[in-house]
């Protein structure tokens, strides 16, 4: 569902920017939108400004990189404490993202990249240092993404 402060243009940009923001320039973006370069540039700056659009990032192949191990850990935190805990469990290393989940007993998913066990172990010990329950390990084998189908123009 479109909200009200995101309209066609908005989805436009996002969906440009999903599928490849480093190599996307305004004109790429500005063409396929109808727009020009600088409505397309101040869109996306008020898109920031609004915390729509977060940041930028790398999406990097950790299989290629070194780091063939992929683990996802399903925990279970206090309620009050969940949303708390979150940059406490970033700053572990071979954690590369949480998840905070509002359904089930199992309420943060951590996911963290390593070379083997040996690397994915301390990150477990590590959550229980925090207090967590680390209920389920899940090895994930791969893992794609594409941009979100609402906000392609072109459905």
């Amino acid at each position: 569902m479109v909200t009200d402060h995101i309209d066609e243009v908005d989805g436009a940009i996002l969906h440009a920017l999903q599928e490849d923001a480093r190599n996307m320039s305004s004109s790429d973006i500005a063409e396929r939108t109808g727009t020009s370069d600088s409505t397309v540039r101040k869109r996306i700056q008020r898109l920031e400004s609004a915390g729509i659009v977060k940041g930028y990032s790398a999406d990097v192949d950790y299989d290629e990189s070194g780091y063939p191990l992929r683990m996802l850990l399903y925990c279970t935190a206090s309620i009050p404490e969940r949303g708390e805990l979150v940059p406490e469990i970033l700053r572990i290393d071979g954690v590369v993202s949480v998840q905070e989940l509002v359904t089930g007993e199992q309420n943060l998913l951590v996911t963290a990249v390593g070379e083997s066990d040996d690397d994915i172990t301390p990150v477990a010990q590590a959550l229980l240092e925090l207090g967590l329950t680390v209920a389920d390990e899940v090895l994930v084998r791969s893992h794609e993404t594409t941009p979100f189908g609402e906000f392609d123009p072109e459905p």
